[in-house]
C-alpha cells in the first residue's frame, strides 16, 4: 500500500484570514475564544490604578492644587509633578513602586511582585494596555492561553529584576515590562519560524510593531516609567517564545480520492516534521539562557549592587531631563517654616522656595514639595 503512494504534499502555510500565522487546536478550530488570560491581567491592572487613584485622593492630600478638579478624589497630580495624568510620588511608593532605598536598605522584595501592576499615570495605562490587548490577543488566539500566560508573568517578574539594577531614589513603576516580553515572544516567532511562512504578506503588520515599540519606550523617558523593566521583559519574551513557541502550523495531508490517508506513511512523515521543527538544541539553549539571566539578576538584586554605580550614562536610558525633572540621582532637602498659616518650604540644594497656604500636611507629602522644588 504504501508504494502506491509515492509522492504526498506536505504544505507549510498561514491561516488565509489572519495578520498572525495561526495554530490548529486539536479539533482544526482557531483558539478563538481563548482570551481570557490576557483579559484577566488587563482587568487587574485597571483595578489597580483606580485602587492607586483613590489612595491617591489628590483633592484631599494636595488641598485642591489638581488637575481637572472636576474629578474630585479622583484628580491628577499637576503636570509639573506628574506629566502623565498619575498619582504622587508618595502615593506610588505606598501602593508598591520600586525605589533604590525601599528595597535595598528596607528590604522590602515584595515590590517586584507589585510592580510590574503599576502604572505611571492614565497616558501610561492607556497606552500599555492597548498594546498588550492587541499583541496579546492575537498571541493567545494562536497560542493558547497557557503558554501566554506564563510568558506574560515571567518577563514581567524578569522586567521587575533588571529594573532593579538600575533604580534610582524615585519611584519606578513597571507595567510594560510585560508588553515588552510580548512582543520579544512575537519576534522570536517570526525569526525562528520565517521561512515556514509561505504567505508573508498576512504575517503581523511590522510597521504596527515598531510603531507599539517605540511609542511607549519613549513614554519610559517620562518620569516613573522604568525603561529598564521594558528592556528586561523583551530579552525574557525572545527567549521564552524560542521555547514555547517554535511550532508553525503544519497544513493538513490532503487525502486521496479514497478519502484516506495511509496511517503509517502520514504517521512517519508527521514524526520527521516534528523532529525538525521542534529544534531541542534551541529550545534547551534559550532556556539556560532564560535561567541565567533571571538566576543573575536575583543573586545581582539581593546583593544590593547598583549599575548606575558604574555606568554614568546608563540613567538617560530611562531619562531625558526637561526642565520640571532631572535625572540624577541627588537626594532632596528642604528647609521648612510655617508662620500665619502658611508653609514656606526653601530647597538646600538651589535655593528655590514655595509658599503653600496651608500646614497640616503629612512628611510623605511634604518630600513630595521639597523633590518638586529641587
Amino acid at each position: 500500500m504504501a508504494e502506491s503512494l509515492e509522492r504526498i504534499d506536505v504544505k507549510l502555510s498561514p491561516a488565509p484570514d489572519a495578520r498572525i500565522p495561526l495554530m490548529k487546536s486539536k479539533g482544526g478550530r482557531r483558539r478563538g475564544g481563548d482570551t481570557w488570560v490576557v483579559s484577566v491581567f488587563v482587568i487587574i491592572q485597571i483595578g489597580v490604578f483606580i485602587a492607586t487613584m483613590l489612595v491617591n485622593d489628590c483633592w484631599t492630600n494636595s488641598h485642591g492644587d489638581c488637575l481637572l478638579q472636576t474629578l474630585g478624589r479622583f484628580s491628577f497630580q499637576p503636570l509639573p509633578e506628574n506629566p502623565l495624568l498619575g498619582p504622587s510620588q508618595s502615593k506610588l511608593d505606598e501602593m508598591g513602586a520600586l525605589r533604590w532605598s525601599l528595597l535595598t536598605e528596607q528590604h522590602q522584595t515584595w515590590r517586584l511582585f507589585t510592580f510590574p501592576f503599576l502604572h505611571g499615570g492614565l497616558f501610561h495605562l492607556l497606552l500599555n494596555l492597548s498594546s498588550i490587548v492587541y499583541v496579546g490577543v492575537r498571541l493567545e488566539r494562536e497560542f493558547g492561553p497557557i503558554r501566554i500566560g506564563i510568558i506574560y508573568a515571567l518577563s514581567a517578574f524578569v522586567g521587575g529584576l533588571v529594573a532593579s539594577l538600575f533604580l534610582r531614589n524615585t519611584p519606578a513603576v513597571g507595567a510594560s515590562g510585560a508588553l515588552y516580553g510580548l512582543l520579544g515572544t512575537l519576534l522570536s516567532e517570526l525569526v525562528w519560524n520565517w521561512k515556514y511562512h509561505t504567505n508573508k504578506a498576512c504575517l503581523f503588520p511590522f510597521a504596527t510593531l515598531v510603531f507599539v515599540f517605540v511609542c511607549n519606550f519613549v513614554l519610559g523617558f517620562l518620569p516613573y516609567v522604568d525603561n529598564f523593566a521594558s528592556i528586561g521583559g523583551f530579552i525574557s519574551g525572545f527567549l521564552l517564545g524560542s521555547v514555547f513557541l517554535l511550532s508553525p502550523q503544519l497544513q493538513p495531508v490532503a487525502p486521496n480520492k479514497g478519502g484516506l490517508v495511509e496511517y503509517g506513511v502520514k504517521s512517519y512523515i508527521n514524526l520527521k516534521l516534528k523532529k525538525k521543527l521542534d529544534r531541542p538544541v534551541l529550545r534547551i539553549v534559550s532556556l539556560i539562557l532564560f535561567g541565567l539571566l533571571l538566576a543573575g539578576c536575583l543573586v545581582v538584586v539581593l546583593h544590593g549592587i547598583n549599575i548606575n554605580s558604574y555606568c554614568t550614562w546608563c540613567p538617560y536610558v530611562d531619562c531625558i531631563p526637561f526642565t520640571s525633572w532631572h535625572c540624577q540621582d541627588t537626594e532632596a532637602s528642604c528647609e521648612t517654616m510655617v508662620s500665619n498659616a502658611q508653609l514656606t518650604m526653601t530647597c538646600i540644594g538651589n535655593g528655590n522656595f514655595r509658599v503653600y497656604p496651608f500646614t497640616n500636611i503629612s512628611r510623605a507629602r511634604m518630600n513630595d514639595l521639597c523633590n518638586l522644588i529641587c
